[in-house]
């Protein structure tokens, strides 16, 4: 189907090498405005390290920073009280996998008959949109095919010239030729561009990464399986690089103070990918013991991302595809519930971009549903998420000194999880982005 869509063309310009900014950066914002002392006031208040809810909870901000906790805050003069009534104050949302540069409709697609430019803007619609559903913090997994340009995005983050969560990104995956993002389902001799960038040896490894490092990228994305086959009940799944190659592209991203994620759905891929080291296995249907031994004890987080099977599952094209999507989802939900009882790390990520920008809670539903408990699930998409992005101790929890990131839910989100879907109060660094 093709697709037509209409932009609104906007004019505006980005500093040449903006530097990479922490998330102490106070945003200049055309939005709310945070008064220099804010006291925020709900019925309840969710401690996500112990799941102990405060009733009521206040949280007293200075500018971007949380200065003090608890059922009473102290309320100094000129501060303003912001009530937000049978709600639960909660740290902002983190959702680890993400594709700003995504929209529905045919992924493929878009790489060919969008541009680069037209597709910065729909990134920068899906960052407001994610950041008015409560998501404060994101990792981007990759443009699919517009290169370095999520680096002008987040560096106008950054800068406060444009709503959006914080960010971390990676430009274009990376990818083999013929692998997971090489365009093969077009005519060969068409030579349509792959969504990633390719490298085909630990040598090429090297000095891709070292090019997405210079044009700004936080951290490095590998494809590291490809297409997945069920057959006879007997689920296998090509791996793309050797677990000497991952080791490479480890220790390269290492050496700058970066690490490496992985796209990767099963064996070997996913044991060569937790011997070399990577942050996180992202999908992971199926893990083995030994992969699964090694993520608990180096602590690489599995990122599930059930709400994109979920989508593709009903939306498939053909009856044939919808039947296979219910079986790797079938797979992917009973291997879940091992993973869980093997104590593997989780982090909560919903590969949005393909299904709808703002809707990606359904991903803390999902979890729960399939076995996890709700502060658990809580736990993955703020505590965990924070530490997978580098960004603990000073996002994901509500705690004197940490950053202002603060979203506030109807009800009691241990009791419904369901809630997160419907965010009613959203600051991040101390501005006020829905109320």
């Amino acid at each position: 189907m093709k697709l037509s869509r209409k932009f609104v063309v906007l004019a505006f310009s980005v500093a040449a090498a903006v530097p990479f900014v922490m998330p102490n950066a106070q945003p200049q914002s055309s939005y709310t405005a945070a008064p220099r002392l804010t006291v925020l006031h709900a019925a309840r208040l969710l401690d996500v390290e112990t799941g102990r809810i405060t009733s009521p909870g206040e949280i007293l901000v200075e500018g971007n920073l949380i200065r003090e906790v608890g059922e009473k805050v102290t309320r100094p003069a000129g501060s303003v009280v912001v009530d937000l009534g049978d709600a639960t104050l909660l740290p902002g949302l983190i959702d680890a996998h993400v594709h700003l540069f995504l929209h529905p409709g045919a992924e493929d697609l878009q790489t060919v008959q969008e541009s680069v430019p037209q597709r910065t803007i729909v990134a920068t619609l899906s960052a407001r949109a994610d950041l008015l559903a409560g998501f404060t913090a994101e990792r981007d997994m990759g443009t699919e095919g517009a290169g370095s340009a999520d680096t002008a995005v987040r560096n106008a983050i950054n800068e406060g010239s444009i709503p959006g969560p914080r960010l971390r990104i990676s430009g274009n995956a990376i990818d083999l030729l013929g692998g997971h993002e090489d365009a093969n389902n077009f005519n060969p001799a068409q030579r349509v561009l792959s969504n990633a960038d390719y490298a085909n040896t630990s040598d090429e490894l090297v000095t891709v990464i070292r090019e997405q490092l210079k044009e700004g990228a936080d951290f490095i994305k590998i494809y590291e399986t490809g297409h997945e086959v069920i057959d006879n009940g007997t689920f296998t799944v090509p791996y793309q690089y050797t677990e000497a190659e991952l080791a490479t592209a480890v220790h390269e991203a290492a050496r700058t103070g970066k690490r490496v994620a992985v796209h990767a759905t099963g064996e070997p891929g996913t044991l060569y990918a937790a011997r070399a080291g990577v942050v996180s296995i992202d999908h992971a249907y199926l893990l083995g013991d030994e992969t699964m031994r090694l993520m608990r004890e180096k602590q690489i987080f599995a990122v599930p991302t059930f709400t994109i099977s979920e989508y593709f599952e009903e939306h498939a094209a053909t009856p044939v595809e919808s039947a296979r999507e219910h079986t790797l989802s079938a797979v992917h939900q009973a291997e879940f519930k091992k993973q869980l009882a093997a104590a593997v790390p989780m982090a909560m990520g919903s590969d949005v971009g393909p299904f709808p920008h703002g809707t990606q809670a359904r991903e803390f539903v999902l979890m729960v549903k399939f076995g996890m408990s709700p502060l658990a699930a809580i736990q993955a998409g703020t505590l965990n998420g924070a530490k997978l992005l580098g960004w603990q101790g000073h996002i994901g929890a509500i705690k004197a000194g940490y950053f202002a990131d603060v979203v506030a839910v109807p009800g009691n989100p241990l009791d419904d999880i369901s809630a997160l879907q419907r965010v009613s109060f959203v600051m991040k660094d101390g501005v006020t982005y829905k109320k």
